[in-house]
């Protein structure tokens, strides 16, 4: 999985109490559609400094897994929904919506933490071996 830097929006350097994260994971049905995805992706991202409640945000890609997504962190979740109502994110929404599928979390967390945040999204992004066996059709191991 490959990560873009740290972007840090305008609550970043003032984010005290409690954040909300989101984190997206989008699957293409085809590879060929991933250089548009990110290069709406990272288009939107300079929007990021403007954005009122952004604390900050990364994106990855898993070129090989035809995967992409973001994990972000707000003040709220006024100031998240206020994103996902942004012409240019319904846009894109629109744009890739029947091209692949998507899953998504919400977390809240008491305080803003980098590298805790980081580390609970790899680990919902990363899937486990019991789901690796599923979509192989292997048997789940019990115990």
């Amino acid at each position: 999985m490959l990560r873009s830097a740290w972007r840090e929006g305008p609550a970043g350097g003032a984010a005290e109490g409690a954040v909300i994260v989101s984190v997206t994971d989008f699957t293409s049905d085809s590879h060929r559609d991933l250089p548009g995805i990110a290069r709406d992706g990272f288009a939107l991202r300079r929007r990021w400094p403007d954005l009122d409640g952004a604390v900050g945000m990364w994106l990855w890609v898993a070129p090989l897994a035809r995967r992409c997504g973001s994990v972000s962190v707000w003040t709220g979740r006024r100031a998240l929904a206020g994103f996902v109502r942004l012409p240019e994110h319904v846009a894109i929404m629109d744009k890739y919506r029947d091209r692949g599928s998507i899953r998504a979390v919400i977390r809240e967390y008491e305080t803003f933490d980098a590298a805790l945040i980081r580390r609970d999204a790899d680990a919902w992004l990363t899937p486990d071996a019991d789901h690796c066996r599923a979509e192989r059709g292997a048997p789940r191991q019990r115990g």
